[in-house]
């Protein structure tokens, strides 16, 4: 026992700890107490601890003893409301009250969802149903394992008291319920009469698809350095220029002297193991300005900093002692600028939003109406079974309203999931097929295909665009950055385009940049914070940190795997299971940066709590999860009212900044 509990208390060391590493033992007695109380593992209690320090706006997340009090009694209070609300829910083995949702609609955690009687809504979709008997069985897996678990961890905990009946997906709590609306100012757009006959979006590609056709499992140790060389000496180029600095300025960080210099290089540790911590910073430099050395950082003079591995920053400082680089002033990096258009170019997706030339020119015509763009990321069904409800109800929500576009970022057909790992499901009995041919593609197109063509035939003008994830099953290409899978036998309609995963695209004017990797829930995790932000969540910190660095996964290395959630599968293996990661391929990292110009609209779902925020003039959106695995999840809708006809008729030479954030509307949404 004495050997067990040293364990868990070098585990909350390590997760809990401030930079100096130790924790106080009244800490460290109230999270065991909370750990007994509620019956919890240490990383369990770390994600419900990051889960509560986001919803209360903490910056730092340091667990001190009245922070972890407010905690155990928001948990306890959470709790017996629950126990008072669900009499009827019974368990066998009933540590603590029955949770439930709280009144307001959504809980502490944001992730509590189902747990009410469903409230009024439209159900599942129609549809008989569907028997074992009445399917084709088909055996296409990638390994045998048993249903899985909560992405988010907390519903582990639930379900492990029983505290989580079996609910079905027509039974959930408020759905279409709008949870986080950003301008509100703005009026939500009105469904219009009939289809429009022709698209009213023009789709260009800013980044070049072709060169994600790279071949996988090839990379070169030599090509990999080169690529993380390289990038140092790119950023110091383009802090010279923004600071107008000589070549004189900077020096080696790494070499003792009492001159003041700047050093631009890589964040990283010192060890591979455990998270990034003050006394294990160092700094990385290129062959070029360091020999590719690495230096100890001594930020005791700095009031504020936070770093994350593989941060690209430039350094003001002096090595005088030799044995590391005192930081004096953090450099600012130079963002990209904002994207900007001429008025000619503006006037011309005027004309197209307003049906053409004809119509523009009708002094009495009425002002175009908005575009409608919904934003969705996978799973897309729930853990038990194959149904696909939430994108069903997302799909039939978009041909209702007639929405001009309709992004989806995978994972569609999951490799997490237990029923695809294990290959022991059943396809619908419409479905017609060789048993002894099918293939994932086969899959795709009887179960995933269906709502997407509904889009398609309610709206023929409609625009669905599918950007794949690591963990596609349809995609041979697993790793990031990552190349579109094939259409070919996937049953897609004319309207929908695959793209890469990050991708950066024109929708008319608006640069759209969009990325299914999970970038912001490991740069928050591994991220380092000394002293105060600047006032700054860790949300909008996060998100800076993939426009400050020009790159959609700027994180080096990737989180362990072993210390990801561990969803679908990987929680199913005793707990022993590891999720598939990043899965990066280091020499084609390059093609993972943003080009010329900073997003309008930057799409990066996560794990961490959808939001909308306008950082450094980009609308950053996190939609979500459609499906929570056990519990039905969110999307995201935007309104995006076109630039004024006046405004535009004021400029007549010169580029016109788009200013997304001024003109679009968006709603974080329950499906």
């Amino acid at each position: 026992m004495a050997a067990e509990s040293n364990e868990t208390l070098a585990e909350l060391r390590q997760r809990f700890a401030p930079a100096s590493g130790q924790l106080e033992p009244d800490v460290a007695a109230e999270l065991q107490s909370i750990m007994r109380m509620h019956q919890l593992s240490v990383q369990d209690l770390y994600f419900k601890w990051e889960s509560y320090g986001i919803k209360m706006g903490m910056d730092d997340f340091k667990a001190s003893i009245d922070t972890l009090r407010a905690f155990k009694q928001t948990l306890q209070d959470d709790l017996e409301r629950s126990a008072r609300s669900h009499p009827a829910v019974k368990s066998e083995r009933r540590s603590a009250p029955t949770p439930r949702v709280a009144k307001s609609g959504g809980d502490v955690f944001g992730m509590l969802d189902g747990l009410t009687t469903p409230g009024p809504g439209r159900g599942a979709r129609p549809g008989p149903k569907k028997t074992p008997a009445s399917r084709a069985r088909v055996g296409v897996g990638v390994g045998a394992e048993p249903p899985s678990s909560s992405p988010m961890k907390v519903e582990d905990h639930l379900n492990a008291m029983g505290a989580i009946p079996p609910s079905s997906f027509a039974d959930r709590a408020n759905p279409g319920e709008v949870l986080e609306v950003f301008n509100e100012k703005l009026d939500p757009a009105e469904p219009p009469i009939a289809p429009f006959p022709e698209p009213r979006i023009k789709l260009t590609a800013t980044s070049d698809q072709r060169k994600l056709a790279y071949k996988g499992l090839a990379m070169k140790l030599s090509e990999a350095s080169e690529i993380l060389d390289d990038r140092i000496d790119d950023f110091t180029a383009l802090v010279a220029q923004h600071h107008k600095l000589d070549d004189s300025a900077f020096g080696n960080p790494a070499s003792q002297g009492t001159t003041e210099i700047v050093a631009v290089g890589r964040i990283a540790s010192d060890s591979p193991e455990g998270k990034l911590n003050a006394a294990s910073l160092v700094l990385e430099t290129s062959r070029a300005t360091g020999n590719g050395l690495r230096v100890p950082l001594n930020l005791s003079r700095l009031p504020t900093y936070h770093f994350f591995p593989g941060q690209m920053v430039a350094l003001r400082g002096v090595n005088s002692s030799g044995r590391d680089f005192t930081v004096h002033q953090i450099l600012q990096v130079p963002p990209l600028p904002c994207a900007a258009s001429p008025p000619d170019v503006l006037a011309s997706h005027l004309e197209r939003l307003r049906g053409g030339p004809d119509v523009m020119d009708d002094d009495d015509a009425p002002p175009p109406a908005p575009l409608t763009l919904l934003f969705a990321s996978g799973p897309y069904t729930a853990d038990d079974n194959l149904d696909f409800e939430p994108l069903h109800a997302l799909c039939s929500d978009a041909a209702d309203q007639l929405v001009d576009v309709l992004v989806l970022a995978g994972p569609f057909l999951d490799a997490e999931h237990p029923l695809l790992a294990s290959g022991d499901f059943d396809l619908p009995p419409d479905a017609v097929h060789d048993p002894d041919t099918a293939t994932m593609a086969t899959v795709f197109r009887h179960l995933v295909a269906p709502a997407l063509q509904r889009v398609a035939a309610a709206n023929p003008a409609a625009t669905i665009l599918l950007v794949p994830s690591v963990r596609d099953l349809v995609d041979k290409h697993v790793a990031w950055p990552q190349d579109v899978f094939p259409r070919k036998e996937l049953g897609l309609p004319r309207s929908a385009r695959v793209v890469g995963n990050p991708m950066t695209l024109n929708i008319n004017e608006m640069v759209l940049g969009v990325s299914a990797q999970d970038a912001l829930w490991e740069l928050r995790h591994e991220e380092l914070v000394g002293g105060g932000v600047g006032g700054a969540d860790a949300l909008t910190r996060v998100s800076r940190y993939l426009i400050e660095q020009r790159h959609y996964f700027p994180l080096f290395p990737p989180t362990d795997r072993r210390k990801l959630p561990k969803t679908g599968v990987a929680a199913e293996i005793g707990g022993g299971g590891v999720p598939p990661g990043a899965m990066l391929d280091v020499s084609y990292l390059k093609l993972g940066e943003m080009v010329n110009v900073r997003p309008d609209v930057l799409v990066v779902p996560s794990a961490l709590p959808p939001f909308a925020k306008v950082v450094d003039s980009v609308l950053v959106i996190n939609p979500g999860y459609l499906s929570k695995r056990k519990a039905a999840g969110t999307y995201a809708k935007m309104t995006l009212y076109p630039p004024s006809q006046e405004a535009l008729a004021k400029v007549e030479e010169g580029m016109v900044a788009h200013r997304i954030f001024d003109r679009a509307r968006v709603e974080i949404t329950r499906i």
